[in-house]
Protein backbone atom coordinates (compact mmCIF):
# COMPACT_ATOMS: atom_id res chain seq x y z
CA UNK A 1 0.00 0.00 0.00
CA UNK A 2 1.21 3.48 -0.86
CA UNK A 3 2.75 5.29 2.66
CA UNK A 4 1.05 8.68 0.72
CA UNK A 5 -2.24 6.59 0.67
CA UNK A 6 -2.13 5.78 4.37
CA UNK A 7 -1.12 9.28 5.74
CA UNK A 8 -4.03 10.57 4.19
CA UNK A 9 -6.23 7.80 5.59
CA UNK A 10 -5.00 8.48 9.08
CA UNK A 11 -5.96 11.98 8.51
CA UNK A 12 -9.49 11.41 7.00
CA UNK A 13 -9.84 8.79 10.08
CA UNK A 14 -8.71 11.48 13.08
CA UNK A 15 -10.95 14.20 11.32
CA UNK A 16 -14.23 11.68 10.82
CA UNK A 17 -13.66 10.76 14.12
CA UNK A 18 -13.69 14.51 15.21
CA UNK A 19 -16.60 14.93 13.03
CA UNK A 20 -18.84 12.67 14.85
CA UNK A 21 -17.83 14.59 18.56
CA UNK A 22 -18.43 18.20 17.02
CA UNK A 23 -21.71 16.26 16.02
CA UNK A 24 -22.96 15.70 18.93
CA UNK A 25 -21.43 18.31 21.01
CA UNK A 26 -23.47 20.54 18.26
CA UNK A 27 -26.89 19.59 18.64
CA UNK A 28 -26.76 20.10 22.69
CA UNK A 29 -25.93 23.73 22.03
CA UNK A 30 -27.67 26.74 20.91
CA UNK A 31 -27.35 29.89 19.68
CA UNK A 32 -24.13 31.30 18.53
CA UNK A 33 -22.24 28.57 20.24
CA UNK A 34 -24.12 26.27 17.71
CA UNK A 35 -23.02 28.52 14.76
CA UNK A 36 -19.60 28.22 16.00
CA UNK A 37 -19.52 24.54 16.22
CA UNK A 38 -21.40 24.23 12.99
CA UNK A 39 -18.64 26.68 11.19
CA UNK A 40 -15.79 24.46 12.57
CA UNK A 41 -17.81 21.46 11.29
CA UNK A 42 -18.02 22.44 8.38
CA UNK A 43 -14.42 23.51 7.67
CA UNK A 44 -13.36 19.72 8.67
CA UNK A 45 -15.84 18.64 6.35
CA UNK A 46 -14.59 20.22 3.53
CA UNK A 47 -10.79 19.50 4.85
CA UNK A 48 -12.09 15.84 4.79
CA UNK A 49 -13.84 16.15 1.73
CA UNK A 50 -9.94 17.25 0.27
CA UNK A 51 -8.55 13.94 1.86
CA UNK A 52 -10.73 11.94 0.32
CA UNK A 53 -9.60 13.24 -3.15
CA UNK A 54 -6.27 13.38 -2.29
CA UNK A 55 -6.75 9.83 -1.39
CA UNK A 56 -8.56 9.22 -4.81
CA UNK A 57 -5.95 10.51 -6.98
CA UNK A 58 -3.20 8.66 -5.08
CA UNK A 59 -5.06 5.16 -5.49
CA UNK A 60 -5.79 6.01 -9.37
CA UNK A 61 -2.22 6.34 -9.74
CA UNK A 62 -0.97 3.19 -8.20
CA UNK A 63 -0.92 -0.50 -9.70
CA UNK A 64 -4.26 -2.06 -10.30
CA UNK A 65 -3.92 -4.96 -8.30
CA UNK A 66 -3.51 -2.37 -5.33
CA UNK A 67 -6.24 0.12 -6.45
CA UNK A 68 -8.88 -1.97 -6.27
CA UNK A 69 -8.21 -2.60 -2.72
CA UNK A 70 -7.58 1.01 -2.35
CA UNK A 71 -10.67 2.21 -4.29
CA UNK A 72 -13.29 0.17 -2.17
CA UNK A 73 -11.93 1.52 0.74
CA UNK A 74 -12.15 5.09 -0.72
CA UNK A 75 -16.25 3.96 -1.27
CA UNK A 76 -16.78 3.58 2.56
CA UNK A 77 -15.21 6.99 3.19
CA UNK A 78 -17.18 8.50 0.81
CA UNK A 79 -19.94 7.05 2.43
CA UNK A 80 -19.08 8.01 5.88
CA UNK A 81 -18.75 11.28 4.97
CA UNK A 82 -22.01 11.37 3.30
CA UNK A 83 -23.79 9.65 6.35
CA UNK A 84 -21.63 13.01 8.24
CA UNK A 85 -22.91 15.30 6.04
CA UNK A 86 -26.37 14.22 6.41
CA UNK A 87 -25.94 14.47 10.51
CA UNK A 88 -24.26 17.99 9.92
CA UNK A 89 -27.17 18.82 8.22
CA UNK A 90 -29.63 17.75 10.66
CA UNK A 91 -28.19 18.95 13.52
CA UNK A 92 -28.21 22.49 11.58
CA UNK A 93 -31.92 22.19 10.61
CA UNK A 94 -34.05 24.35 12.06
CA UNK A 95 -36.78 21.67 12.59
CA UNK A 96 -36.83 17.99 12.61
CA UNK A 97 -39.32 17.79 9.41
CA UNK A 98 -37.32 19.75 7.16
CA UNK A 99 -33.83 18.05 8.55
CA UNK A 100 -36.15 14.87 7.39
CA UNK A 101 -36.97 15.82 3.94
CA UNK A 102 -33.48 17.06 2.99
CA UNK A 103 -32.58 13.70 4.00
CA UNK A 104 -34.73 12.14 1.71
CA UNK A 105 -33.89 13.66 -1.31
CA UNK A 106 -30.43 13.24 -0.21
CA UNK A 107 -30.75 9.52 -0.08
CA UNK A 108 -31.54 9.25 -3.85
CA UNK A 109 -28.62 12.05 -5.12
CA UNK A 110 -26.11 10.04 -3.10
CA UNK A 111 -27.23 7.03 -5.73
CA UNK A 112 -27.16 9.21 -8.50
CA UNK A 113 -23.33 10.26 -7.26
CA UNK A 114 -22.49 6.82 -6.48
CA UNK A 115 -23.22 5.97 -10.17
CA UNK A 116 -21.52 8.93 -11.56
CA UNK A 117 -18.52 8.00 -9.48
CA UNK A 118 -18.20 4.75 -10.68
CA UNK A 119 -18.70 5.71 -14.58
CA UNK A 120 -16.08 8.48 -13.91
CA UNK A 121 -13.34 5.76 -12.52
CA UNK A 122 -14.63 3.70 -15.64
CA UNK A 123 -14.18 6.37 -18.27
CA UNK A 124 -10.69 6.91 -16.26
CA UNK A 125 -9.69 3.28 -16.61
CA UNK A 126 -10.93 3.31 -20.47
CA UNK A 127 -9.09 6.62 -20.49
CA UNK A 128 -5.59 4.92 -19.42
CA UNK A 129 -5.64 2.05 -21.72
CA UNK A 130 -6.16 3.57 -24.66
CA UNK A 131 -2.90 6.01 -23.62
CA UNK A 132 -1.06 2.90 -23.14
CA UNK A 133 -2.13 1.47 -26.02
CA UNK A 134 -1.40 4.70 -27.87
CA UNK A 135 2.13 4.70 -26.49
CA UNK A 136 2.70 0.77 -27.56
CA UNK A 137 1.44 2.09 -31.11
CA UNK A 138 3.94 5.36 -30.74
CA UNK A 139 6.61 2.84 -29.92
CA UNK A 140 5.88 0.06 -32.66
CA UNK A 141 5.89 3.30 -35.20
CA UNK A 142 9.33 4.07 -33.42
CA UNK A 143 10.50 0.46 -34.13
CA UNK A 144 9.44 0.35 -37.90
CA UNK A 145 11.26 3.48 -38.61
CA UNK A 146 14.16 2.20 -37.53
CA UNK A 147 14.19 -0.75 -38.87
CA UNK A 148 13.43 0.88 -42.22
CA UNK A 149 16.48 2.95 -41.74
CA UNK A 150 18.68 0.14 -41.05
CA UNK A 151 17.17 -1.23 -44.41
CA UNK A 152 18.13 1.34 -46.30
CA UNK A 153 21.27 1.60 -44.75
CA UNK A 154 22.00 -2.18 -45.69
CA UNK A 155 20.49 -1.77 -49.48
CA UNK A 156 22.99 1.60 -49.71
CA UNK A 157 25.96 -0.70 -48.41
CA UNK A 158 24.99 -3.87 -50.81
CA UNK A 159 24.62 -0.96 -53.90
CA UNK A 160 28.11 0.26 -52.75
CA UNK A 161 29.25 -3.33 -52.93
CA UNK A 162 28.59 -3.86 -55.62
CA UNK A 163 29.82 -0.86 -57.63
CA UNK A 164 32.84 -1.96 -56.00
CA UNK A 165 32.96 -5.31 -57.46
CA UNK A 166 31.68 -4.00 -61.28
CA UNK A 167 34.66 -1.59 -61.12
CA UNK A 168 37.24 -4.34 -59.89
CA UNK A 169 35.66 -6.39 -62.48
CA UNK A 170 36.05 -3.53 -64.68
CA UNK A 171 39.43 -3.54 -64.12
CA UNK A 172 40.68 -7.52 -64.18
CA UNK A 173 39.08 -7.10 -67.49
CA UNK A 174 40.90 -3.95 -69.10
CA UNK A 175 44.17 -5.91 -67.84
CA UNK A 176 43.53 -9.13 -69.03
CA UNK A 177 41.75 -7.84 -72.11
CA UNK A 178 44.02 -9.73 -74.89
CA UNK A 179 43.27 -13.27 -72.88
CA UNK A 180 39.45 -13.35 -73.59
CA UNK A 181 38.47 -13.48 -69.39
CA UNK A 182 35.79 -11.26 -69.56
CA UNK A 183 33.73 -12.16 -72.24
CA UNK A 184 31.60 -14.65 -70.53
CA UNK A 185 30.11 -11.20 -68.29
Amino acid sequence: MSEVFEGYEKQYCEISASLSRKCAAASALDGEKKKQKLSEIQADVQESESLIRKMDLEARSLQPSVKAGLLAKLREYKSDLSSVKSEVKRVSAPNAHQATREELLEAGMSDTLAASSDQRGRLMMTSERLNQSSDRIRESQRTVFETEEIGVSILQDLHNQRQSLLHAHTTVCTLFSPVNFCSGI
